[in-house]
């Protein structure tokens, strides 16, 4: 039976491993969850899949673990990204967040015209990001990538991948045949600032081959609002649909 506490562990897993948390995580299973020598957690990451552990000891700076079994096998996962440029904190870690939940798996902050939040904090986002993938009970735990501007984004994403623009401005679209045309690539979502696009960049995004229009209402969205219910959108159609 898997433990209802989940933790990353980015080293290798394997049966009968003996090694240690890290002192932030045994901090929090011996002092805010009371854990004790004995008690069983659970412990994954994207290339071994999730295993159970069982506590050996807690030490003065970290706890002892030892590996016992297989809990979950790691799968296949559709390889989702979501473009955005920074917001505010409260809405861009509720964004992350939820979007991590929603199976998201990389993240690409971009710099346009009309971006206000100019810097993100990428260390503390890490953390919302794995803190979301533990409780999630999702495998991997996706990438953010440092920010980087429109127009290189733009000419650096790959041939093979499928770039998904939520835009507005465009007519009705069909997503169900979009993603039936997509290749073996990426799938990207790429979200607009506060205040959309400029003019010249929806034409430089547009213009893109590997671009889809979409547009997710008739009402103007927020920025997190837009994110979360595309990724929601994208990701129904390409594993459920």
């Amino acid at each position: 039976m898997a433990s209802k506490i989940r933790l990353h562990f980015p080293k290798e897993l394997k049966a009968n491993l003996l090694s240690n948390l890290s002192y932030e995580q045994s901090h929090y299973i011996k002092n805010v969850m009371r854990l004790k020598p004995g008690d069983t957690i659970s412990l994954f990451n994207s290339m071994n899949g999730e295993w159970r552990a069982k506590i050996i000891n807690h030490n003065k700076e970290n706890t002892e673990f030892k590996v016992e079994k297989l809990i979950k096998s790691k799968k296949p996962e559709t390889d989702l990204w979501l473009a955005f440029t920074p917001i505010k904190k409260n809405p861009l870690d509720m964004m992350i967040q939820k979007t991590t939940e929603l199976g998201v798996q990389k993240f690409i902050p971009i710099l346009s015209e009309r971006t206000i939040v100019k810097e993100i904090n990428t260390a503390r986002l890490k953390k919302i990001i794995i803190e979301a993938s533990e409780q999630s009970n999702r495998i991997s735990v996706p990438e953010i990538k440092n920010l980087e501007n429109l127009k290189i984004f733009l000419n650096t994403f790959p041939n093979e991948g499928s770039l998904i623009f939520c835009d507005i401005n465009c007519e009705k679209s069909d997503l169900k045949n979009i993603l039936l045309k997509k290749k073996q690539g990426p799938v990207c979502i790429l979200i607009g600032p506060e205040g959309d696009f400029s003019e010249k960049e929806r034409q430089l995004i547009i213009e893109k081959k590997e671009i889809f229009s979409l547009s997710l209402a008739n009402n103007i969205l927020r920025a997190e609002t837009a994110a979360i219910a595309a990724v929601t959108i994208v990701n129904y159609h390409l594993n459920f649909n």
